[in-house]
């Protein structure tokens, strides 16, 4: 199968039957061998039923329901691990992403090499409540990741399959991609411009809070890309220094008392900082210590990804 579209959706009933012929329209056009898998994130009007009808119009349609809603990101995992197709294509429900754009990123990735190919909505349509935001998401991640892209949270994104079948999408994280991507070794990023079109139908799910736990997961990635099978080299780093501030500061001070004869050394404000260092690095440390012990024992200490093998 060439491609699979994966499409996460939540109460978008109207939009449904336009995006799907629209994509059939441009699969027929080129000839593409194709899926359509709808993800439906606990929907509260029609969406499932008329997935189930386009379904019987069309074989190369498939659905997915969760009894509640989990999430965007939720949905992408869970349609992750089910397409077939060798370039898995993602876009939203609303008709703001063209599939018109399907076959330049088809070619990104099966012609070019990419291992993925982001979408960049160079001229939105979309509230200023939403787009300044995003540009300061975006500028934020950029500096934090280390990868160029001018739009993470473009849905309209194509991957090869290998890389959707080798990562994992939770939280807020479907619009870290990119750097989830990254970190498993798919290091070959590729940004298009894309149309984006006004909503037709429906209203938008984005919120300030998908902002916030947004950026909390950036955190959390950045973290455990780095330090997640080595946390003893952050917190204990950290402890040490902490700990050897404090020890230095303790240091001049007992110096003072003994040398100088200073009075009331335990009532200087370097006093209680030193005391307080020394006992934060010894925390950090013990911290370290415990999550190395965890990531040690975890079954998953030693999985990594192997690209290529020579073996008789």
């Amino acid at each position: 199968m060439d491609i699979s579209v994966v499409i996460p959706l939540l109460n978008e009933e109207e939009s449904l039957p336009e995006l799907e012929a629209w994509i059939a329209k441009v699969m027929k056009s080129n000839n593409f061998s194709y899926e359509i898998l709808f993800v439906d994130d606990g929907s509260t009007d029609g969406s499932w039923n008329i997935i189930e009808k386009l379904r019987e119009s069309n074989p190369n349609v498939r659905g997915i329901k969760f009894r509640r809603n989990y999430g965007k990101s939720a949905a992408l995992n869970e349609g992750f691990q089910a397409v077939q197709g060798d370039v898995v294509i993602t876009m939203d429900a609303d008709l703001q992403d063209s599939p018109e754009e399907i076959p330049g990123l088809y070619k990104m990735i099966a012609k070019d090499g990419l291992d993925l190919v982001s979408g960049w909505k160079q001229k939105r349509y979309d509230p200023i409540s939403k787009t300044i935001p995003s540009k300061f998401f975006n500028w934020v991640t950029r500096k934090m990741s280390g990868i160029h892209l001018n739009d993470f949270n473009c849905g309209l994104k194509a991957y090869k399959k290998e890389v959707v079948k080798n990562i994992e999408v939770y939280g807020e994280m479907h619009r870290y991609i990119p750097v989830i991507a990254k970190g498993a070794g798919f290091n070959k990023i590729g940004e298009k411009v894309v149309e984006h079109q006004a909503r037709k139908y429906g209203i938008t799910k984005f919120g300030l809070n998908r902002f916030i736990n947004g950026f909390l997961d950036l955190l959390s990635i950045t973290f455990v890309g780095k330090f997640g099978k080595k946390p003893m080299h952050l917190f204990g780093a950290l402890g040490t220094l902490s700990f050897a501030i404090g020890f230095v500061i303790l240091l001049y001070l007992s110096i003072a008392k003994l040398v100088y004869n200073e009075f009331f050394i335990a009532t200087r404000p370097l006093f209680f900082l030193g005391i307080l260092t020394v006992i934060l690095g010894t925390q950090l440390f013990l911290t370290g210590f415990l999550a190395e012990m965890v990531a040690r024992n975890s079954t998953h200490r030693n999985h990594y990804l192997v690209e290529k093998r020579l073996e008789n």
